[in-house]
């Protein structure tokens, strides 16, 4: 039998059931005898929770922007019910026995529990109680202990590939390890989380391809160990090529949870000088890796795709490859309106020298690869998706298209980055 904890929660019966109880918790709540509650105080506080629901559905997609597409559905749906349990829950307060109340705050309780529930089904955060429970495990080594200078390295033959020459030594772990740290440079950037797989602890050492991978936005770094399972995943790739797998430095595009530089230069911040020159700079002085641009990938998720097309294209002496998991047609705030009068003063030009498609549009780039992944059934970016693909292929890439059975989530997110390794690894030499 599988264990509990590694019941699916974004798929199968948990996520059902979490809704059904928060309707009913929210059904017995609003279930009072008397005249005057039904008639007076339930349609107000029906009401009052519409209007505050509305209220901050406003605030954040209009004042706020953490984001530049609106609020899913889902969560102002799940926000309004939350209002609406808390409410009647402190009302019941007021009156009753006190099992009564008590009983009134623990269905409320359950009503915040199951909107999490539904809100990480929706997005895939965390596929697992495991993994819910890993945010509380800290598996992270110093980057001093897991990467200290090689003895010697693996020679691989000009034009030859590391899978050909590499043999699995007996004593190799199982598992790589996680280290973060912060990479210096022109960029406010939160700490990068760096995955060295198994062979990176062999002797002689190998000079092991690199994917520079970002999260969304809003987001971290860390999205991508949480949402995105990478220690699983590639610990599980590199078992099946004699520990061989790459390095992963999980760099930070945004400087903040909610900021969105762009990943260009301008006033917001040096987002693209740190990501295709200081990261990149800081990655070869420090860590044992393939240098030639062949060798190196830059993958994103989201607004971290539109990122890794954008340094595709204005970065190809650094990264040969890329991956974009969804990513938007262009990089924006909002509107494009918008985004040229916030982060380039109102300059359009600026802004097209910035932009990807109107690079593809100009430039051809043969020598670069790449996939695009999409989800069926996102609704705000598949389309622009197929957009950023048929402009990067028009443009002389080598690019795959990909499109999976899921929405703007992490689910897409992982199936994405992780089926695109085999693709890769022929690429970079890390399969025959």
């Amino acid at each position: 039998m599988p264990s509990p904890l590694d019941l699916s929660l974004t798929n199968g019966p948990i996520p059902w059931i979490a809704t059904v109880a928060a309707v009913l918790a929210v059904v017995y709540l609003a279930a009072r005898r008397g005249r005057s509650w039904q008639v007076r105080v339930l349609p107000v506080v029906v009401l009052a929770c519409l209007v505050v629901t509305t209220g901050l559905t406003f605030v954040i997609d209009h004042v706020w922007r953490p984001w530049p597409e609106p609020m899913p559905a889902i969560l102002v749906v799940w926000l309004g019910a939350v209002l609406m349990a808390l409410t009647l829950a402190a009302l019941r307060l007021r009156s009753g026995r006190w099992y009564g109340r008590a009983f009134g705050v623990v269905l409320a309780a359950g009503v915040v529990t199951s909107a999490g529930v539904a809100v990480n089904a929706h997005f895939g955060q965390y596929p697992t109680a495991r993994a819910v429970l890993d945010v509380f495990r800290d598996t992270k080594i110093d980057l001093d202990q897991a990467a200290p200078p090689p003895a010697t390295v693996v020679e691989v033959p000009v034009g030859g590939r590391l899978a050909d020459v590499w043999t699995r030594p007996a004593n190799l772990p199982e598992q790589g390890t996680v280290s973060e740290a912060a990479i210096p440079g022109g960029f406010p950037a939160r700490p990068a989380w760096v995955y060295l797989p198994p062979a990176y602890a062999a002797t002689p050492r190998p000079r092991l391809p690199v994917i520079v991978l970002m999260a969304g936005q809003p987001g971290s770094p860390r999205d991508w160990f949480d949402g995105g399972r990478i220690v699983d995943n590639l610990d599980a790739f590199a078992r099946a090529h004699n520990g061989l797998a790459p390095i992963v430095v999980v760099a930070d595009q945004l400087g903040g949870p909610t900021a969105n530089p762009l990943c260009v230069d301008s006033k917001l911040g040096r987002s693209e000088t740190y990501l295709a020159r200081d990261v990149p700079a800081w990655i070869k002085q420090r860590l044992t890796v393939d240098e030639r641009r062949e060798a190196w990938t830059v993958a994103g998720f989201s607004q971290g795709g539109t990122c890794a097309v954008q340094l595709a294209v204005r970065a190809p002496d650094v990264y040969g490859n890329f991956i974009a998991l969804a990513p938007q047609g262009e990089p924006t705030l909002s509107t494009r309106q918008d985004t040229v009068k916030t982060v380039f003063d109102g300059d359009e030009a600026a802004f097209t020298r910035s932009n990807p498609r109107d690079i593809l549009a100009r430039q051809r780039f043969p020598q670069t690869a790449g996939v695009v992944v999409a989800g069926r059934d996102d609704a705000q970016y598949r389309h622009a998706d197929a957009e950023v693909y048929e402009a990067c292929r028009k443009a002389g890439m080598d690019v795959l298209w990909k499109e999976l059975p899921n929405g703007h989530d992490w689910n897409m997110a992982r199936e994405g980055l992780f089926g695109s390794l085999p693709w890769l690894a022929a690429r970079t030499g890390l399969a025959r």
